[in-house]
């Protein structure tokens, strides 16, 4: 019996890690009068980076972004949304992430806006963001294809580390080719 237990929470475990969620975020793809060409975009790249993706559409309500993201952050340890990071009145994903966050990954938007600033200026108007939720990594990422693709390619050299650090494993690898000969000099690197 314990072993089945620890069979199933290894599976658990692993749908987590090799999974993802798209959420797309627009009243006019919820509504069924658009096409969810972000989510699509989204859920082909993240499948070619080797995750399972599942997917899920809400419209640019504040509640119900808080109750889809509720319901699948603690279900998979990587989740996208793409739509809602303007600056328009119905643009409410950032409030809606940062509710819930237990904390904002600041670099992640930065990156994201470095990137999307070479297609465009207008790039800096999106309020795109990361954080942490659990051990699930949140981030919120424009509506239009090309900002969402660009903004997940910008953090995919992240990735990997992010969800590796989430999940417990924090030791880092030596930077340090061998131990110091005699007598070298002492370096910032080393413990005190």
């Amino acid at each position: 019996m314990a072993d089945q237990k620890a069979s199933a929470d290894q599976a658990g475990e692993a749908r987590r890690i090799d999974t993802a969620f798209v959420l797309t975020i627009s009243d006019g793809v919820a509504a069924g009068t658009r096409e969810d060409a972000s989510g699509d975009a989204l859920a082909e790249r993240l499948a070619g980076l080797g995750y399972t993706v599942e997917r899920g559409v809400v419209p640019d309500d504040l509640s119900s972004i808080v109750a889809q993201i509720e319901a699948q952050a603690g279900q998979c340890r990587l989740l996208v949304s793409t739509g809602g990071t303007g600056l328009g009145p119905r643009d409410v994903t950032p409030q809606a992430l940062q509710q819930m966050l237990d904390y904002e990954i600041p670099g992640f938007g930065e990156v994201m806006r470095a990137a999307g600033r070479r297609a465009t200026p207008m790039a800096d108007l999106s309020r795109s963001l990361a954080g942490v939720r659990g051990r699930s990594l949140l981030v919120a990422v424009p509506g239009s294809p090309s900002g969402a693709t660009e903004s997940l390619d910008a953090l995919v050299p992240l990735l990997a580390h992010a969800l590796e650090t989430l999940g417990g494993h924090t030791q880092h690898a030596s930077v340090d080719d061998g131990p110091r000969a005699s007598g070298d000099a002492p370096t910032d690197r080393d413990p005190p």
